[in-house]
């Protein structure tokens, strides 16, 4: 969904004509739940199909013609044009601020028109966007005058920029706080770029690697030793840490290093991490494995999240982390309130000690890589260790669950989910009732994605009244049909009730008997009405 802001005062635009949002993908962005998704969130999967719509041009041009004074714009999983930018840069004569979040659709010609126009840019943050590369000129389009960004983020751009230009523009932005940088620039001119703007609070170096030169580790030590108020450190560091003693000056003050792209391993990462010890926000891979999350533990007590991402999701199994870690860090950070935790395995006794060691937990996020994975020491369903985190955590507001799971789970976080407003669930649940379960209980709850599970029709009827209260839901292979789904529909006229089935395999829904399987159904309230830019696998019932 966009996001508004006009001469100082936010004016969101509401929920969007299809624009939706979900909840359960495991995108390296920071997914803040006030953000709104134009696609899906479960996009994040690759389960919403190409060409599904959430088009931004629509947004922008109802926006251009009644806030011609706006500000700010934020969009994710959004459709966002060259011609789309043009228009912003065109019709906003004080724009100030861009956010284009897991966007797609646009090309660095798009954004040329966005440097070259926008005179009192202050933020231009592109982060998860997919971009097409057609020159490395367009920072050049910035007057030589321009003075006023202080957020440039193109980490997510793969081609080379005019480092020339960036210098610069670095050199006279002097309220340049964040600087994200993307894998083609050289280590070498990292190191300029910091002693030309030594007052970054915010730094992505990009990937970070060159071949060992003593001169060079030299440089860079000075310039991040010139770094008094650097807080928030990224970038995705490979395998070979030589370099990494050189940010040693700046590790005490760190409150956020995002390593979550970054491959480097050993006991050079974890000495690194070590020193951070007012670390208040940790995103890293699983190659830190259970005694670097050790070190995490005994060293970074202020820590409030944790978000550890797999290495290879698609390996050959081989465990690199195991629950020892989170229990270990959830003993020693009385502050930690969110976790994303990606691992090979489980107990419902880790669980159980992990409830009781952080009852503060508003956000827990956890997925076993293979799908329906028992208690690896019982065999048992992990039943008993999510129903501690529900029952104890009582301020949760988002939950995933994996592993091996059965109805009975269900109930307990329908009955203690009080203030849960995401759940997602994959390959879980053995009958409709673990679907009517949460649906008659979790009170709070605005987003539920689910994949894969035995639920189905009677239950999501039932309960048909609680989607009104809700902004979304997502079913994709479960066991619905069409004629569940006109049901709905028929008793429920202000929700939108989306199908999507095999795009190769389209016919119109009106030919289609009511005991047709449904792959997938999206609902989600809209104040607009159905939407008109459908592709023909998306049919709106």
């Amino acid at each position: 969904m966009a996001e508004c802001r006009s001469a100082g005062a936010a004016s969101d635009l509401g929920q969007s004509a299809g624009a939706g949002e979900g909840g359960a993908g495991w995108a390296r962005t920071g997914d803040a739940e006030r953000e709104n998704g134009g696609k899906p969130h479960f996009a994040d999967f690759g389960l919403v199909p190409p060409a599904w719509g959430a088009e931004a041009a629509p947004w922008v041009a109802a926006a251009a013609e009644g806030w011609p004074l706006l500000e700010e714009l934020s969009f994710k999983r959004m459709v966002v044009t060259d011609e789309c930018l043009e228009m912003i840069a065109s019709s906003f004569r004080n724009f100030q601020v861009l956010r284009l979040v897991s966007c797609e659709g646009f090309s660095t010609a798009g954004l040329a028109a966005i440097t070259e126009g926008c005179r009192n840019l202050r933020e231009l943050d592109l982060q998860e966007n997919y971009i097409e590369d057609c020159s490395s000129h367009w920072l050049s389009y910035f007057p030589e005058s321009f003075t006023s960004l202080e957020t440039l983020n193109f980490s997510c751009l793969e081609g080379e920029v005019n480092f020339a230009v960036l210098e610069r523009l670095v050199s006279r932005c002097r309220n340049l706080k964040t600087l994200k940088l993307n894998n083609a620039i050289p280590l070498d001119k990292v190191a300029s770029l910091l002693r030309k703007a030594p007052q970054l609070v915010e730094l992505g170096t990009g990937k970070f690697s060159a071949e060992y030169h003593s001169d060079l580790f030299a440089k860079l030590e000075a310039a991040f030793a010139g770094c008094k108020s650097l807080r928030r450190l990224s970038g995705a560091w490979d395998a070979v840490p030589d370099y990494l003693p050189a940010f040693y000056c700046v590790c005490e003050g760190l409150t956020s290093l995002n390593l979550s792209y970054a491959t480097v391993r050993g006991p050079e990462l974890i000495k690194f991490i070590s020193r951070c010890k007012n670390l208040q926000q940790l995103w890293v891979m699983d190659l830190i494995e259970d005694h670097g999350l050790a070190v995490v533990a005994g060293s970074c007590s202020k820590l409030q999240e944790l978000r550890v991402f797999p290495s290879d999701p698609f390996g050959a199994g081989q465990v690199l982390l195991t629950e020892r870690g989170l229990v270990d860090v959830s003993a020693s950070c009385p502050m930690l309130e969110s976790v994303l935790y990606f691992c090979g395995q489980m107990t419902n006794e880790a669980l159980i000690t992990i409830a009781k060691n952080r009852p503060n937990f508003t956000c827990f996020r956890l997925c076993i890589l293979e799908p329906r994975t028992p208690d690896y020491v019982t065999r048992e369903s992990l039943d008993a260790g999510f129903s501690a985190i529900v029952e104890s955590c009582k301020g949760l507001r988002r939950l995933s669950v994996s592993g091996l799971l059965t109805d009975l789970v269900f109930k307990s976080i329908g009955a203690n989910g009080n203030c849960l407003e995401m759940l997602s669930i994959a390959f879980a649940g053995n009958s409709d009732l673990g679907l009517h379960y949460i649906l008659s209980g979790c009170k709070s709850l605005k987003k539920l994605e689910i994949r894969d599970c035995p639920f189905g029709n009677k239950p999501l009827l039932a309960n048909a009244a609680k989607l009104e209260t809700m902004r979304s839901l997502w079913m994709s292979s479960c066991s619905l049909t069409l004629g569940a789904c006109r049901q709905l529909a028929e008793k429920m006229p202000r929700l939108t009730v989306e199908i999507m089935n095999d795009p190769g395999r389209t016919c119109p829904v009106e030919s289609l008997p009511d005991d047709s399987p449904v792959e997938t159904l999206y609902v989600y309230r809209t104040i607009a009405g159905p939407r008109s830019d459908t592709p023909d696998y998306v049919q709106i019932v």
